[in-house]
This record gives structure tokens, sequence and C-alpha cells, in this order.
């Protein structure tokens, strides 16, 4: 019963922490350090974001299982993380975003892990989730 109560505590904490990102900074943010590898774009074929295919579609990210959009070939051990239960949201996303390959090196307990995502993002994860958040909605 203490653990479920912990835990509603931190997806408390999570959801409000999602909302004190902001929007338009993360938007603004996307489109300087983002859109190059990666666009965003709905499922109806709308571009919400036009920007580069050498990252996946980010439309939908957030809640899906990592490695897992169709059509796009990612490196192995994305697809072994999302294999064993990684799901972005936004903790796990603001870790990989800052680290790819130092976050997958960490959840696979594996020193050899790579990630296809050379680029790091510092700051302002929190505003690019948020971002991420309304448009996939």
């Amino acid at each position: 019963m203490y653990n479920k109560m912990i835990l509603g505590i931190a997806a408390m904490f999570m959801a409000g922490s999602a909302q004190a990102g902001d929007v338009a900074a993360g938007e603004k943010l996307f489109q300087q350090r983002c859109r190059a590898c990666h666009m965003i774009q709905a499922d109806d074929g709308t571009a919400i974001q036009k920007g580069g295919r050498t990252g996946p579609n980010l439309y939908g990210v957030i809640g899906r299982v990592a490695g897992s959009e169709e059509g796009y070939r990612y490196k192995d051990s994305i697809v072994e993380a999302g294999q064993k239960g990684l799901t972005w949201d936004e903790a796990s996303l603001e870790a990989y975003v800052q680290d790819p390959s130092g976050f997958l090196k960490e959840y696979l307990d594996d020193s050899g892990a790579r990630s296809g995502m050379t680029f790091k993002l510092k700051k302002g994860m929190e505003d690019v989730y948020a971002y991420l958040a309304s448009v996939s909605e």
C-alpha cells in the first residue's frame, strides 16, 4: 500500500511537471535544435513541423514504446530498450535527450549500448516535452 501511495504521488508530480513546461518556448527550441533531424507529422500526413528524416517522426512520441515508430530504422540498443519496457514519458525522454548513449548504457546495463542520436540537449527539455505533448494529442 505504501508503494502504491508513493507511485501515485510520483505520477501526480510528473503530470504537474509537464504542465510546468512552456509550450511556446518548446516549439522555438524544437525549431532551433531538433527539426534538423526530426519532423512532426500527424498520422493523416499533416506536417506539424517540417524537418529532417535522420531521426524518427516525433508525432505521438509521448507514451510510445522506444524504438517502435513504424518505417524508421533504429539502432539495436534503442529497440532492445523498448523490448525491455522503455516507454517515453517526461523523465525517460529528458534523461535520454541529455545523453542518449549514456542513458541506454545505464538502462540496458550494457557498456556497449549505442544510440543513433549523437545530439545532446542539456537545457529546456521540459519545454520541448510540453511542446511534443501538445502536438501529439
